[in-house]
């Protein structure tokens, strides 16, 4: 793919639930390598754009197109669309007692990259330099998914799940609330190293401008009752 072929492009979106109209136009393209932002306040709309991405079963499209390198993903299930490349880092993540970190990030490798990328040393290397890069110790593997993790625990263990699993393109929903300083640009590193220089490309939504300031955008779109109202570059 080239660099100037839109790697997700949304046009005219029109989306809401429960027979509330909710993103009320919509467009945006985002090019491979590039890293975007949504602002706004709550209500806005960000968090719905997210859900719409990933196929949120309880949102519904009432008009537009949202595509990927060219693909309808409208037309796909959630899990495909996971399959075809798309992440969604949770604001919330799920807590899942009795399943190992270590097994889950496996399985999770060899879902969507193949058997062959969860396998021996290829696995183990890209493991230890994303721990490395988020600073989390090597007992983590051995602990619960989200079972009793802090908030920048959960928040680093979706950033790990990002660079281990190479979607070709990330959408991190609220990934720096409730962070410290250190925690956003531990994140932020991890964002950059998951996105810079590849043909992926990443969507941030968040309230604050603080993680902007580590990640760097190439945009920053501010969403305000559903629509785009402004936008900047660097």
């Amino acid at each position: 793919m080239g660099r100037d072929t839109p790697l997700l492009e949304i046009r005219n979106l029109h989306a809401g639930i429960d027979d509330v109209s909710i993103l009320k136009g919509i467009d945006l393209v985002i090019k491979p390598g590039e890293i975007h932002a949504i602002m706004g306040r709550n209500g806005s709309g960000k968090t719905t754009a997210a859900n719409i991405i990933m196929g949120h079963p309880d949102f519904e499209v009432e008009q537009g197109d949202v595509l990927l390198s060219g693909e309808d993903l409208l037309e796909l299930e959630p899990w495909e669309r996971a399959r075809a490349g798309v992440f969604l880092s949770f604001q919330y993540p799920q807590t899942v007692p009795g399943l190992q970190v270590g097994n889950f990030l496996r399985k999770s490798v060899a879902s969507i990259r193949g058997e062959g990328a969860a396998k021996g040393a290829e696995f183990g290397n890209a493991l230890k330099g994303a721990m490395e890069t988020l600073d989390i110790p090597r007992s983590f593997l051995s602990r619960y998914v989200n079972d009793g993790f802090s908030g920048g625990e959960k928040k680093r263990f979706e950033i790990l799940q990002l660079l281990l699993l190479r979607p070709k393109f990330a959408i991190l929903d609220e990934t720096d609330s409730g962070l410290d300083i250190d925690g956003i640009k531990t994140v932020a590193a991890g964002v950059n190293s998951a996105i810079r220089g590849t043909d992926s490309g990443a969507l941030i939504i968040t309230h604050y401008s603080r993680i902007l300031e580590h990640v760097q955008p190439d945009k920053v779109h501010v969403l305000m009752d559903g629509r785009i109202v402004a936008t900047g570059g660097p």
